[in-house]
């Protein structure tokens, strides 16, 4: 057969069922159409044309392509990949990047239909492709930016800025980003380079008796079959605690359907996944614990061996039962969130390789020198015989913190002495990785008769899964933030995280803050009408100001911006018929007694090139941009000089990225490493300054244990604040979402407005649609499309305002932004539903009806 693809002849003489994602990027090695859920054709991200449609080419065969014409962005010319670049940078609409090829193919064939597309018929076209990250509303900015540009033929100036702190500078590599260029971990290929599949636990619970690989062994192609025994160091790994096996052996139980059983490694993918199907594993098959409640009673088996109370934490202040006797106003209710799926669009993929020192890693993951460790600890090298370096991912949101495939990878490479990619499908990945925390939260919430709050009372149970990950944090930081953004003189808090056989639960965007902010908020509105309070003044007179406690004690000395959020609002909220609102805070930092720490390293190449070594890992959110614009600040530097590198080797220790710290450890690392340098720039010229290198770190080591007997309690060093409202129009329908977001400083304005825009998007499907359904331990189902995620034109209007309240120990005050930006969304959602409809939302997802554009 023959066809065309980017305006040459091609003849095709293979499998003609062969998908035509495969065959562009296995065959032709073109990887701008990426594989995002393959087969699923849930995602978009595979986009192409052909014959003048945009298609979803993971189900488009290629007998199907007979004759026909496919165009990959790398067809579209030079002046169309200008136009679609320079639009989507200016319009910062690309952050992780994954999606925004497939979303510019689909743009490409809109324009050329409808050459000046209304908003609405926009967000239609991109109706196959879903984004994670952005919100979908800048990525509609910049294709009508394009698509004008495209019908008088002109350019869109590449965009840039001086690179200093307060610029709308672009995102740090955008233009590859958008173009495809920028390559993922699963685009790239080593010389010689084999291929890993997994076999996964047939049973969330079960005895693993024996593993049969002999039919398998056979199979043409496979190079070797791995189980639990090959193992050369710890079996176990994990974040806080060692729990999680690489493998399980024979003998021992599996804990959820995520569990791997054996490895295959083949020379190609396909035959690797053939070869897992030939693995014959005998189970005794045991009945799962999958409720969090009852794992707590005594008479259930233990899934470790310490039991199922993974932790408990507790606050105590006040005298509680006496404040909620004397309280005059009471609100009880027990609320319910569910498990959710990140959903980032990119799956987990490693590469590993062997070297003459060791083994070499290429990463996703969102801390790579905790993946250096754990590897370490795997094969039973020293830390220096393990060099991590980082490949900027698909999204993370918390779902890459664990250690995934890069185990698997290092260990088959590093035993067979060959290049190794291990790659998860969809379906794995939902299974595999860890998810947002389902939580049962008893609420007892009392105020006086002047609307002062006076009394919270809570217990708060969390299923964690079947592994620890850092679920013992997420439950400790529920506990921390129940009282919400509010002075409340009287606490009782207990907070336990509960092993079951359910799937693995960890860090997800908010990390349990979003969960207690849905059951205090309610539980405000629910007093405000018993007590006939006014609902934005309520919270405008119970907001923590200088000189309050959080729910832990921590007095809040400075930066408190919970009350300009509010102001920002107020007339919004006055003047709509429908609203919900509500408040939040996020801490930024681990802190709660661990220390936040981070090195940069500064190297100056030549006049025309420096490198800025960092540890932290981006995956949309802009830390390198970030980075670049501290730098700038600093020094005057060009940013166009500047490259930013995430390798172990470099030594620029960083811990996890999450908790929106990376901004505030970098900005001051780069600050402290620039005192040095701005001193040398004064007297020397970048070109004699060729070789030197500057260090900075930062580091903060202060804060204190819950529980700790201390002088004074410091759960973080830094929180941040927000207040949205939603409003609903006369039809019951999310109209606009309203978010005011103290930032402390803006860095980059249209950074700051993306991640709370793309935060917006994930609150809203927590709050109404998303939902990862479990029957006896097991995904009732594995496809992306069951996930709920909200896709452009189910999205309502959204305002973005930004509010600087600065922080003492951010650099130029700034606070976190990723965490926070959906803290309140769903408990704003489910108030105003009430306002609506007159009931009380105990439980998420609402799913009430989503308006259809």
């Amino acid at each position: 057969m023959y066809f065309t693809l980017n305006g040459n002849k091609k003849e095709y003489t293979g499998n003609p069922e062969l998908p035509l994602l495969t065959y562009l990027r296995e065959h032709e090695f073109i990887t701008s159409p990426k594989d995002g859920c393959a087969p699923q054709a849930a995602c978009g991200c595979c986009v192409v044309e052909l014959n003048g449609k945009g298609v979803l080419s993971c189900v488009i065969t290629m007998k199907k392509v007979e004759g026909g014409e496919v165009t990959t962005i790398e067809g579209l010319g030079e002046y169309r990949q200008r136009v679609f670049a320079n639009a989507f940078v200016e319009k910062s609409g690309v952050q992780c990047g994954f999606c925004i090829p497939g979303i510019v193919m689909q743009a490409k064939v809109l324009v050329d239909h409808n050459p000046s597309p209304t908003r609405s018929e926009v967000e239609n076209a991109i109706h196959p492709n879903l984004c994670r990250c952005t919100g979908y509303k800048k990525i509609v900015d910049s294709i009508l930016y394009a698509a004008d540009a495209i019908k008088e033929l002109k350019e869109i100036p590449v965009p840039k800025t001086d690179g200093k702190v307060g610029k709308r500078h672009p995102k740090y590599n955008a233009a590859n980003l958008v173009l495809g260029k920028s390559p993922y971990v699963a685009d790239m290929r080593l010389e010689g380079m084999v291929y890993g599949a997994l076999k996964f636990s047939d049973h969330p619970r079960a005895k693993v008796l024996s593993i049969k690989i002999q039919k398998a062994e056979k199979h043409p192609g496979v190079i070797k079959i791995f189980t639990a025994k090959d193992i050369p160091g710890e079996r176990f790994s994990g974040l806080i605690i060692s729990d999680w096996p690489l493998m399980v052996d024979v003998g021992e139980e599996t804990r959820y359907v995520g569990d791997v059983i054996a490895g295959v490694v083949a020379e190609t993918e396909e035959i690797a996944r053939e070869a897992v199907r030939l693995i014959e594993v005998e189970y005794e098959v045991l009945k799962p614990l999958t409720d969090p409640e009852i794992a707590l009673n005594s008479d259930v088996h233990k899934i470790h061996p310490k039991g199922n109370l993974l932790s408990e934490t507790i606050l105590n202040r006040g005298e509680v039962e006496k404040a909620i006797n004397e309280a005059d106003y009471i609100s009880t209710g027990v609320y319910y969130t569910q498990r959710i799926e990140h959903g980032y669009m990119e799956t987990e993929c490693s590469i590993a390789r062997t070297t003459e020192n060791g083994v070499e890693v290429l990463s996703q993951g969102q801390g790579i020198y905790d993946d250096q460790k754990q590897i370490a600890e795997i094969l039973n090298l020293p830390l220096d015989k393990v060099r991590v370096i980082l490949v900027p991912n698909g999204g993370g949101f918390g779902g890459k913190e664990d250690l995934s495939v890069q185990g698997h990878a290092a260990l088959y490479s590093y035993l067979l002495k060959k290049p190794v990619k291990v790659f998860l499908n969809r379906d794995e990945s939902i299974i595999m990785h860890p998810k947002r925390h389902p939580m049962r939260m008893k609420y007892t919430l009392g105020c006086n008769k002047k609307g002062k709050l006076t009394v919270l009372k809570a217990d708060i149970l969390g299923d964690t899964g079947a592994y620890a990950s850092v679920g013992m944090k997420v439950l400790e930081r529920a506990a921390g933030h129940a009282t919400g953004p509010y002075q409340i003189p009287n606490v009782n808090v207990v907070s336990r995280a509960v092993y079951t056989n359910n799937l693995v639960c960890g860090a997800m965007r908010g990390f349990g803050v979003n969960q207690v902010t849905f059951a205090v908020e309610s539980c405000i509105d629910d007093l405000c009408e018993k007590g006939g309070f006014d609902r934005w003044q309520f919270r405008y007179d119970n907001a923590l100001t200088e000189g309050d406690m959080t729910s832990t004690g921590q007095v809040i000395h400075a930066g408190s911006g919970v009350r300009q959020t509010l102001l920002a609002v107020k007339d919004i909220f006055r003047k709509a018929k429908f609203a919900g609102i509500a408040c939040g805070i996020k801490n930024t930092g681990i802190g709660n007694g661990m220390a936040d720490e981070g090195k940069i390293k500064i190297e100056i190449v030549s006049d025309r090139k420096i490198i800025l070594n960092h540890g932290w890992t981006e995956m949309g959110q802009g830390v390198n941009t970030m980075a670049v614009q501290f730098l700038c600040q600093e020094t005057g530097i060009n940013p166009e000089i500047v490259e930013v590198r995430v390798d172990t080797a470099d030594g620029a220790t960083a811990g996890m990225t999450t908790a929106s710290r990376a901004t505030s450890i970098i900005g001051n690392s780069i600050a402290n490493a620039c005192k040095k340098l701005r001193g040398d720039l004064k007297t020397h010229s970048l070109k004699e300054l060729t070789g030197n290198v500057y260090h900075g770190e930062w580091v903060c080591d202060w804060t204190t244990k819950p529980g700790d007997e201390t002088k004074e309690i410091i759960t973080h060093y830094s929180y941040s604040y927000a207040t949205q409202v939603v409003v609903l129009n006369d039809k019951g329908e999310i109209d606009t979402v309203y978010a005011a977001h103290d930032a402390g400083k803006i860095i980059n304005p249209s950074l700051f407005e993306g991640q709370i825009e793309g935060s917006i998007h994930m609150g809203l499907g927590y709050a109404l649609t998303e939902d990862l359904e479990l029957e006896e331990g097991v995904p009732k189902s594995t496809k992306l499309r069951k996930c709920g995620i909200l896709r452009a034109k189910e999205m309502p209007k959204m305002e973005v305002i930004g509010i600087e309240v600065p922080d003492p120990h951010g650099p130029y005050g700034v606070k976190g932004v990723g965490e926070i930006g959906l803290v309140p969304t769903a408990a704003a959602v489910a108030n105003a539903f009430y306002q609506y409809d007159g009931t009380r939302y105990y439980k998420l997802p609402i799913k009430k009806r989503i308006k259809i554009k």
